[in-house]
């Protein structure tokens, strides 16, 4: 009887520290396509903080909503949903394309890597980003602004199914950006896309290898069928 094939990771933190040192979220889209999962990449307009910035985990889908009134007790969902963070996780955060929510900050920001998370993906503004970028915790946006959330927007619900930059994100599912944006892998097929983007980089690398040696693009694709 055949044996499974031994993964090149034994837990999530291997994992996501393969794919931060290995892969890049342009030929994991190319996986997805392959997979038939051609609507997994969040709106151009969700970037990083930092060109450099790598983020990978596991979701834990926030949506907030615009408020017009100040509450009596204000962020209660909102610390309860990054109190809920746990190790691996990325807290990844719908505002439905509001420009008045300040979402997240500095403080939120320590509060999530205390707990191990290993980053955040906003649909929405940020605000305190120098001190941000100086404790080095990766963000995504689609903005900045210096107002605070409360009165702006409240978090309704947390770790369950919402829509962010287009794409159904669940919790639990991988989270993957850099510099060419985000990527969301379902669980249902984390494996196999992780495995054929493992198998594709290698494949890069022979085609560049050969480009350099002086083939031709047509010869180096004939060869191994990647651009």
């Amino acid at each position: 009887m055949e044996t499974e094939e031994k993964r090149e990771w034994e837990n999530d933190t291997e994992l996501f520290d393969i794919m931060s040192e290995e892969l890049y979220v342009a030929v994991v889209s190319d996986a997805l396509d392959a997979h038939g999962y051609r609507n997994q990449a969040l709106c151009h307009k969700i970037r990083p903080l930092l060109p450099t910035t790598v983020v990978v985990g596991r979701a834990l889908p926030v949506l907030c909503l615009e408020t017009f009134e100040i509450p009596e007790h204000p962020y209660q969902e909102e610390i309860a949903a990054v109190d809920s963070l746990k190790q691996n996780d990325v807290l990844i955060c719908s505002t439905n394309g509001s420009t008045r929510i300040c979402f997240w900050g500095e403080l939120l920001s320590t509060a999530a890597r205390v707990r191990g998370a290993r980053g955040a993906i906003i649909e929405g503004f940020i605000r305190d980003v120098r001190a941000i970028m100086d404790m080095g915790f990766p963000i995504f946006t689609t903005g900045i602004s210096p107002v605070d959330s409360n009165g702006r927007g409240e978090v309704v619900a947390y770790n369950v199914p919402i829509e962010c930059g287009g794409v159904t994100v669940n919790p639990g599912d991988i989270v993957f950006g850099d510099a060419d944006g985000v990527v969301i892998i379902p669980q249902s097929v984390e494996n196999q896309v992780i495995e054929a983007a493992l198998e594709k980089v290698k494949g890069e690398n022979r085609t560049r290898d050969s480009l350099l040696d002086g083939a031709t693009l047509r010869q180096v694709y004939d060869e191994f069928g990647i651009l």
